[in-house]
Order: structure tokens, then sequence, then C-alpha cells
């Protein structure tokens, strides 16, 4: 099964430049995290994420719905390959709001794809810091997205990914270039969506990168992040709310299901503005 390149297209707003070069996979990924929240509705509510392209059609293809990054990102490297891309699905660790000597798994996932000769990394599904911009494979430059700047450290054969976040360099992932397959992706794939202790079964998280602004939701603490440095922030405290919230600012069709209000009612409980 090969993407169905047109209702992406229409599902990201897209109907400029279709072939594989530079300015195709700009537009594509700036466009494609402005229209496909990262979301773990699916995780949260006890239902099964799964990873083929079927599904990932039926799903992220549809108005209303999202996914994390195994989902995105593996839509985005079927996109760029029946665009005739060459594209290298790799593995990463988070960082982000990790402390420093802790080791997380390979988590994570990014693409390596050339365009125009060169390679670049392509990521739309790192949450509230999900790339809106390529990056050209190239350590210790600084690179302007439509959203933060962002740069790559080299240190051996591993890259570590930043953002300039409140003025300072923040670390968000460290990868190498090993190439990775969807089998791979399984694992962590099940990992996040079954052990009691995966924060995607017990939390909340929802992100967008509109054009001007990022939207970005843990558990009850929703944010609207601008590029000037400002952030407006909101405590959400009913299950309506947050439906409301999930459906407006997040472009989400929340499930009715009795399993979602539960675990959202228990979710705001856990969570009080003063926590």
């Amino acid at each position: 099964m090969t993407v169905d390149l047109r209702r992406y297209f229409e599902r990201i707003g897209h109907d400029g430049p279709a072939g594989a070069d530079l300015d195709t996979l700009r537009a594509i990924h700036a466009r494609h995290p402005a229209a496909i929240p990262f979301e773990n509705l699916a995780a949260f509510t006890g239902e099964p994420v799964p990873l083929d392209l079927a599904s990932l059609h039926r799903k992220l293809l549809a108005p209303g719905r999202g996914g994390w990054c195994f989902e995105h990102n593996l839509l985005l490297a079927g996109v760029l390959e029946a665009l005739g891309f060459e594209v290298t699905r790799l593995a990463a660790r988070v960082r982000w709001n990790v402390p420093a000597g802790v080791v997380t798994a390979r988590s994570h996932m990014v693409l390596l794809v050339v365009a125009a000769g060169q390679r670049y990394i392509a990521d739309v599904g790192f949450g509230g810091l999900t790339l809106t911009a390529p990056l050209r494979l190239e350590p210790g430059i600084e690179q302007a997205t439509p959203h933060e700047p962002h740069r790559l450290a080299l240190e051996g054969d591993r890259y570590t990914l930043q953002a300039r976040v409140s003025g300072e360099w923040q670390a968000l992932y460290v990868f190498d270039l090993a190439r990775q397959e969807v089998a791979d992706y399984e694992v962590s794939n099940w990992y996040l969506c079954n052990n009691p202790a995966s924060y995607f079964v017990n939390g909340l998280v929802c992100a967008r990168a509109g054009a001007d602004r990022r939207h970005a939701l843990r558990n009850t603490r929703y944010a609207v992040h601008f590029p000037d440095g400002r952030t407006e922030r909101r405590f959400i405290g009913s299950v309506a709310e947050l439906r409301d919230l999930l459906g407006d600012e997040f472009r989400l069709a929340v499930p009715e299901s009795r399993a979602f209000g539960e675990k959202a009612a228990a979710m705001i409980a856990a969570n009080p503005p003063d926590a």
C-alpha cells in the first residue's frame, strides 16, 4: 500500500509544489503539524495504536484526529517516498525535560531525508516543540524555522537536536544515523500504549503548531506560546471545558466514550490548579 497523496494534501491544506525537491519538503513540513495535531487520546482511553499504513490513513487523514511521533513520522515517510525522496527512518532518545544523567529509551522517531543533494532531518511528531521546517544535517549552525531557532550538536556519532527556548538552548533529543525498521518502533509503541507507568496511559498530551503560535496541553495545563516569547496559560477545570478546548484549539473530534469521560475526570481531579 502507498500513501494517498491527494487525501494527504487535502488534509494538510497543501496545493503547492509536489516534487522531490526542497520547496515541497519545506511546504509539507510547515503544514503538517499545523493541520494534524499531536495527541495520545487512543492510549489515554485504552485503545490500540497500530502503525500499519492502512491504520495511519484511517486515523490521521480523517479530520479530527492526530497521533504521536510514530504515527506522524511513518505517515510522513510514506508521503515523501511516494514523492520520490530518499528517506531513512531513525530513532532518538528524548532529552527534553529529562534530568541530566538519566538514560532514556529510543522512544522517538526521526527521519533523514535527502533533498537537493543534501541531508535533512524531518520530524513532525515531537509534541509541543515539533519542528516546523526540515533542518540540514549540519552541526554547529543556528537554523531558522517558522517558530524557534534550532541547531544540531555532534559528539562522536551522536547528534543532539537543540531549540532556543526563552533565550537558552535546550536539548530535545539525541540520535544517530542507524537505520530503523517499523518493527523497531513497534516495541516502544507497545510499551507506551500498555505499560501502567507510561505517561501516555495516565496523562493527556496534545500539541498543534499554528502559523503564529504553538498550542500545548499537558493534563490540565494549557499554554499558548508566541514567537516573541510571550506565553498565555490557562487551567482546565472540567471535562466540558477540556472537550471544548480539544475541539476548538486542537481541532480534535473528542471521543464520546464513557472511558474518555471517566479518565478525563480522574485526570483533572489528580491535577488541581495548585499542584
